[in-house]
């Protein structure tokens, strides 16, 4: 193995760790957090961690299948987080 793809693998599983922690920082801004709006960012953050380790797990495993997935999660992500914030400030989500 190359002194290149030995770094890679100490790049990405380093990758993997500090997203998967920051995940783990969210979730629980999730349930102690003070307000709404700081669970709603929360959420979001989660969406875009989650979206990190996909790509990351696209790098690793050398697919594009992954790429494409974590786009479709992070319009998903987008939509439902203005939807919640939507309904937390008007009551409803559809006028």
């Amino acid at each position: 193995m190359t002194f290149a793809m030995e770094l890679m693998n100490y790049a990405l599983i380093t990758a993997f760790v500090v997203v998967g922690l920051c995940q783990l920082l969210a979730m629980i801004r999730v349930v102690i957090g003070p307000g709404v709006g700081d669970r709603i960012l929360a959420l979001d953050t989660m969406v875009v961690n989650a979206i990190g380790l996909i790509v990351l797990m696209g790098l690793a495993q050398g697919t594009r299948i992954y790429f494409e997935a974590s786009l479709i999660i992070a319009m998903l992500g987008f939509v439902s987080t203005v939807a919640y914030a939507r309904f937390v400030l008007r009551g409803d989500i559809i006028e």
